[in-house]
């Protein structure tokens, strides 16, 4: 995967001094992995960084779902990245770097590549790209226990697991397998979050679960870490989503908004 050749004209490109660490000793590189499909993970990793970036941290976020990229989409970013010194400078929304391979896809594109590539693309995120110095890199898992897991592991040796499942017992026992290989290439698990974990009604303003309860309980004590936070389910969540526009900044009074921003 190399980017295309977009370099800027030379009174507009940035100065890059040397070649960046995407570990900078004063960051952080939080793995936000989940195992299954449609526990939310993607919608997680966006916000919580915007959280992130709102307590004045210095944020990026790497889309390691290589075959289900979403976080462009998510953000509202339609540019592809350009090239300046043989180095990526990554897209910025809202005061956020990032880099995913959909701002190299045409429009409807897909992805058809083996582990070797994988690797690959992962060692490119994460070495050729211009990061600077962050204090937090967020790194959105793809569904599984596959290639690119074990290729984080191997190049981010230090890097934290974030787990993310709902309260359906089938969910926790996926996520509670993709916390085994995190472990299993030296990623910390450092606790887990319920996303879904109920509704409040907006007629009356009773807790509905509906996906019972339990999960990111059972699971944080299988995993012998706390359960961080549960994240109530609401239709701003979805629509910032479709918008590019986050529900962190489109409705930061939100009861998820709140408690995403608690576990940041």
């Amino acid at each position: 995967m190399s980017p295309p050749d977009q370099t800027l004209p030379p009174s507009q490109q940035p100065r890059l001094a040397g070649r960046p660490a995407v570990s900078a000793r004063r960051g952080r590189i939080i793995a936000v992995a989940s195992g299954k499909g449609g526990v939310g993970k993607s919608s997680m990793t966006v916000n919580l960084a915007i959280a992130f970036q709102q307590l004045g941290l210095e944020v990026g976020i790497i889309d390691a779902d290589i075959y289900g990229f979403s976080v462009p989409g998510m953000l509202g970013i339609h540019q592809r990245p350009v090239t300046v010194d043989k180095m990526i400078v990554p897209p910025v929304a809202h005061n956020l770097k990032t880099i995913s391979i959909g701002y190299f896809m045409e429009e409807g594109g897909a992805v058809l590549w083996r582990g070797p590539m994988l690797h690959k693309a992962m060692q490119q995120f994460l070495q050729d790209v211009h990061w600077g110095d962050l204090d937090v890199l967020l790194i959105d898992m793809p569904p599984g226990t596959g290639d690119v897991a074990i290729s984080l592991g191997s190049l981010l040796p230090k890097s934290e697991a974030l787990v993310v499942t709902t309260p359906q017992a089938a969910a926790q026992r996926v996520a509670e397998r993709a916390a085994a290989v995190s472990e299993r290439v030296n990623m910390r698990v450092i606790g887990v979050v319920e996303n879904m974990a109920y509704r409040v009604c907006p007629c009356c303003g009773e807790r509905d679960d509906l996906f019972g309860t339990g999960g990111g309980e059972s699971l944080a004590s299988h995993l012998d870490v706390p359960l961080l936070a549960q994240i109530p389910l609401e239709s701003t969540l979805r629509e910032g989503g479709d918008t590019g526009l986050p529900f962190m900044l489109s409705t930061p009074d939100a009861p998820a908004a709140v408690a995403i921003r608690e576990l940041a």
